[in-house]
């Protein structure tokens, strides 16, 4: 049940023509999240879960992506109003709440919009509200039309005369209704107009003859408004979107050098002091801790990274790292890898499912693959932890302070001891003590003219060219 007693309407029935995809359009992304999850997490974040989402073009996909919030179909596309005539069902059994019909493909509603216009809607005992926001170029959208706080109309852009075209206050799209006055309108709206559509507007003149309050909300938020009917437009939401990061994080004492390329969603999380290089990228759940330097060129995925860390071209998912660390360039951090505070990891290093101790050194040319590796470890370059057979993936287990020789191949399952040392260019398939050496390499044989006679070939042309 929501926290304050209302519900949501979310219309994402889009087709998106425009977009040239097989998408439906709420699920195009801004910021690498589907506009439909910026909408349902505004609802979440106001205390709404109690959600009903009309779907149409696609369904299954959205449906599948939703999993579990609940929906209806619009099979025929007759109008915003008609849309919402598909909940009248859910909505009958919520007559008595007050319902916010929100836009699946306006990804900037937020949390104090919603919570404000509602405050309002219930102040001024309104049977309908409509969120507005003044903009700077109206060209396209509803104008508002109000006395007071009370709403008297909304004329579209070709319907406006000049006077009108000249006010900047505009439809959001995003409405408050009492149950029972929405449930009432929807029953009197027609498809009177050039489209032969239900429009949801329509419901607002329908309350207003018949002498019911209807006021209108501007949101401090201009945004509210914006939303994606092609591919330019939804760049440009995601250029809105990415500098509103980059703003609050300059505001929140976060360096930036040069935004070129930095993309930061909008659950990132980053400490005070640290700066981001350009080419940087950070999604999901990522949380970066103070005084790091990220970039340039890194990509971090649901990624927890501690104060005082320097990452380098690293690419990182569902991975954690320490305090400390000096990563890159051109690491890759694969899921489930955990890196301790103090680590060194150079170039053209792979981690996958390893733990990596404090103050560990894997210089470069090295993959560990599902490993637990101790604190103070050296890995000499081209290391590698040989963990799949074919069939089935094993663990290696390397103690504290071993040293690691260049060109080693741990087959796994295996475990190096405490202090224990590995031989250049050895392929470990035993268990290595604490304290002490394995040298595992073949015999040297040594074939008089074999490389004269197999590249004799390969020398003339070369002698030729």
């Amino acid at each position: 049940m929501s926290e304050n007693g209302s519900c949501a309407i979310v219309l994402a029935g889009g087709q998106g023509k425009r977009m040239k995809s097989d998408l439906p359009k709420p699920m195009f992304e801004v910021l690498g999240v589907p506009m439909i999850d910026w909408v349902l997490d505004a609802c979440k974040d106001s205390g709404i879960d109690d959600i009903c989402v009309v779907t149409g073009f696609n369904h299954e996909v959205l449906e599948a992506h939703l999993n579990g919030v609940h929906t209806v179909l619009q099979e025929e596309r007759k109008g915003t109003g008609h849309a919402v005539m598909m909940c009248r069902e859910w909505l009958s059994e919520r007559a008595g709440k007050d319902v916010i019909v929100l836009n699946g493909d306006a990804p900037f509603i937020d949390k104090e919009t919603i919570l404000a216009s509602l405050w309002e809607h219930k102040a001024k005992n309104s049977s309908v509200t409509v969120v507005t926001a003044e903009i700077a170029d109206p060209h396209g959208y509803g104008r508002i039309l109000r006395s007071g706080d009370n709403l008297t109309g909304i004329v579209e852009e070709k319907d406006a005369t000049d006077e009108q075209k000249a006010l900047h206050e505009v439809n959001s799209g995003a409405y408050w209704f009492r149950g029972e006055a929405l449930l009432s309108a929807l029953d009197k709206i027609t498809p009177n107009n050039a489209q032969g559509e239900y429009y949801l507007t329509d419901t607002i003149y329908i309350l207003l003859s018949e002498g019911k309050t209807a006021i209108a909300y501007r949101s401090p938020n201009a945004d509210v408004v914006l939303g994606a009917n092609d591919r330019k437009g939804l760049l440009l939401l995601n250029d809105t979107a990415r500098f509103a990061v980059i703003d609050r994080l300059l505001a929140e004492g976060v360096e930036f050098t040069c935004t070129d390329g930095v993309t930061i969603g909008k659950n990132v999380v980053v400490g005070k002091g640290t700066k981001i290089l350009q080419g940087t990228i950070l999604t999901g759940d990522t949380v970066i801790g103070e005084n790091c330097v990220i970039g340039p060129q890194c990509l971090l995925d649901n990624t927890a990274v501690g104060d005082n860390t320097v990452l380098n071209s690293v690419q990182s998912h569902d991975s954690k790292i320490g305090r400390g660390a000096h990563i890159g360039p051109f690491v890759q951090l694969r899921p489930g890898s955990v890196i301790d505070d103090g680590v060194k990891i150079g170039d053209f290093v792979e981690i996958k499912n390893s733990c990596i101790g404090k103050n560990t050194s894997v210089a470069h040319l090295t993959y560990i693959g599902d490993s637990d590796v101790g604190s103070g470890v050296n890995f000499g370059c081209g290391t590698v932890t040989s963990n799949y057979d074919g069939e089935k993936k094993y663990r290696t287990v390397i103690g504290d302070n071993a040293f690691i020789g260049c060109n080693t191949n741990l087959i796994a399952p295996v475990k190096i001891g405490n202090a224990a040392y590995t031989g250049a260019g050895s392929t470990i398939t035993k268990d290595v003590p604490d304290g002490a050496l394995a040298v595992e390499r073949a015999d040297t044989r040594i074939i008089e003219g074999f490389g004269s006679k197999r590249l004799k070939s390969r020398i003339e042309k070369n002698n030729c060219s």
